[in-house]
């Protein structure tokens, strides 16, 4: 979960542009306040419409727990493309309905600005873990390999280095942090907390969902290097819910500068924590706003991974 005091935070140099939504001054939308039941994660503002969902992504972006005081535009139109292109692509059991905006909304509402950023999905009973699954040697993972030789209790060969693609994809699953950062754990844990039935479905679930993406990905030019799935139930029914596959939830790299050993160039928000890194912010008070470049090669990132990976220009 983003830090509270981010969250609560008004963004700097913020305008109204009426009462249901909130944008700063390179246009992108920041918060969504209509007049329906809503709750927020770090990006998406989640509307209870009765028997169905509302997901509209915004254009925040986080970074190291924190909501940043700078959107990127279109951010949330994109994330909503990529993830409608997936679940389309994908043979597998999913929450959305339509990505069209419902015409049974208020009538006081401006739905203008939620065309093209709004998922209308099923209602469904989350699995309080994220399935991860990695298929190289990257992020936190490398960090624990280089401690242990292992990443949640996945034992790996010696000698491997960083970006490094792995013997096969592997599954760790993480719990979801109401507060903080969330916690990487072995299956184990995740059996012990939901039930070997379910926990080992998931595993097969995410690993087989990954394989397939890569598949298609690599045709493009692109590596999945890892990324993470979110499920729930419906019923008795398992569901792929929330984002899938997109710059924010993966690491995509581009498969011809692919070269093991070093950090590779990413289509993700990597580049944000890049810039966050060396601009001399603690990372313990509210982040800086980011500067107009570093927003505008950001977007053109996520840009570039949707068109290449879709086959679709983004208008």
């Amino acid at each position: 979960m983003a830090h509270l005091s981010a969250m609560n935070a008004k963004p700097n140099s913020q305008y109204q542009n009426d009462n249901h939504y909130q944008f700063d001054t390179a246009g992108a939308l920041l918060t969504t306040q209509l007049p329906l039941p809503r709750r927020s994660g770090k990006v998406r503002d989640v509307y209870d419409l009765g028997d169905r969902l509302l997901i509209v992504s915004t254009d925040r972006i986080s970074a190291f727990d924190y909501i940043l005081p700078s959107g990127i535009p279109e951010k949330g139109r994109l994330l909503t493309a990529m993830s409608e292109f997936w679940f389309n692509l994908l043979d597998v059991r999913h929450h959305l309905i339509s990505s069209e905006v419902p015409s049974d909304l208020p009538s006081s509402i401006d739905t203008a600005p939620l065309v093209g950023r709004v998922m209308v999905t099923e209602k469904a009973s989350v699995v309080p873990f994220e399935c991860v699954v990695r298929g190289y040697l990257e992020g936190s993972g490398l960090r624990e390999y280089n401690d242990t030789g292992e990443i949640c209790g996945n034992k790996l060969p010696a000698g491997l280095k960083q970006c490094d693609r792995l013997p096969s994809p592997i599954f760790t699953p993480a719990t979801k942090a109401e507060e903080g950062h969330d916690e990487n754990v072995t299956i184990g844990r995740m059996i012990a907390d939901v039930g070997s039935d379910l926990a080992l479905d998931l595993r097969n679930r995410s690993l087989s969902i990954y394989a397939a993406a890569c598949q298609h990905a690599e045709s493009k030019g692109i590596l999945i290097a890892d990324t993470k799935f979110e499920f729930g139930m419906v019923g008795d029914e398992v569901v792929l819910i929330d984002e899938v596959l997109t710059p924010d939830s993966s690491r995509f790299w581009a498969a011809d500068t692919y070269q093991p050993g070093q950090a590779q160039p990413s289509f993700d928000k990597q580049f944000v924590r890049e810039w966050l890194s060396s601009c001399g912010w603690d990372k313990q008070s509210d982040p800086p706003m980011l500067p107009a470049e570093i927003i505008k090669k950001t977007s053109a990132k996520y840009i570039d991974a949707y068109q290449r990976i879709s086959g679709h220009s983004f208008a």
